[in-house]
């Protein structure tokens, strides 16, 4: 039996990423796409609330993209599903960002917590805005801090 860390495991899923991942569609705008992941700074999340919220924030996005918009969810994947993870001051900063984006015909989902953990019921967690050009990304989000 092989054992492999986590580092030589993520390096064999790149590989197969790039002999797998669909070629771009020409129905989609050419560029660089990402996703970006608001996180609510206001809730002082740990760490590990933090990535399983961006998580369902990341798999509810590409999810509704797939069926909205497949061309533009293969342009992101081949362009190296590009994600950022963006720190926001309270749940009214994200809405008002997320309707920016909803604005410009950008693809935008927000989570809200279940309530069973460190968060109480129907807290706005993370809201992930894209997969879209890098561009159009940063016009709503360029003047965030990294998290």
């Amino acid at each position: 039996m092989f054992k492999f860390g986590i580092g030589e495991l993520m390096g064999i899923r790149s590989f197969i990423h790039r002999l797998t991942a669909p070629s771009p569609s020409s129905s989609a705008p050419a560029g660089d796409y990402k996703l970006a992941l608001l996180v609510n700074h206001e809730l002082k999340m740990g760490k590990g609330k933090i990535g399983a919220q961006a998580g369902h924030a990341s798999v509810k996005s590409v999810l509704n993209l797939g069926k909205k918009n497949p061309s533009r969810l293969d342009a992101w994947l081949t362009s190296g599903q590009a994600k950022i993870c963006l720190k926001v001051e309270d749940e009214a900063a994200i809405l008002s960002l997320v309707k920016s984006a909803k604005s410009m015909d950008i693809p935008a989902v927000i989570v809200r917590d279940a309530g069973r953990t460190q968060i109480p019921s129907n807290s706005l967690t993370v809201a992930a805005i894209g997969p879209a050009l890098v561009d159009d990304i940063d016009k709503i989000t360029g003047h965030l801090k990294l998290l």
